[in-house]
């Protein structure tokens, strides 16, 4: 095993010190093992995903984070083809979420999320893929209205 050194904000070491007390770890270290391999556990079933798809972002960022606001419009001007309507809401004086939706091939979706969820100010992010099975055949129905 292997000692490193991690940099965490005092409320998450909190909420990690409150969940081993209540599921009995003896130290920080095993919830933290434990933590990590549920996380790349979940990654590897999130990256598995392939095919076209929708999808739903949502983070919470500080929007006092420097120079974050430019980052994330440039990230989705950059990636204009992938975001389909987003909405903005604001927490309090420091906290700001965003909800995303998405539609696009997995691989690009999955890689503009975690550069999202990954740039510096955003405290907390999520995406649910959904696969959309376009390109698969249609199956005729018969109702009262076409599609174009």
């Amino acid at each position: 095993m292997q000692r490193i050194t991690i940099t965490i904000e005092d409320d998450l070491l909190a909420e990690i010190d409150a969940a081993a007390a209540a599921r009995g770890y003896q130290n920080r270290s095993e919830i933290i093992r434990d933590l990590a391999r549920a996380g790349l556990q979940q990654t590897s079933e999130d990256t598995a995903q392939t095919g076209p798809c929708v999808a739903g972002l949502v983070y919470v960022y500080d929007h006092a984070a420097r120079d974050l606001s430019k980052r994330l419009v440039q990230e989705f001007h950059g990636h204009h083809d992938l975001a389909l309507a987003t909405l903005h809401v604001h927490l309090d004086d420091n906290n700001c979420m965003e909800m995303t939706a998405l539609r696009g091939a997995a691989d690009e979706v999955r890689h503009f999320a975690d550069h999202i969820i990954a740039e510096r100010g955003v405290r907390y992010g999520r995406v649910v893929m959904i696969p959309t099975g376009e390109g698969k055949p249609a199956k005729a129905r018969k109702h009262g209205h076409r599609h174009e």
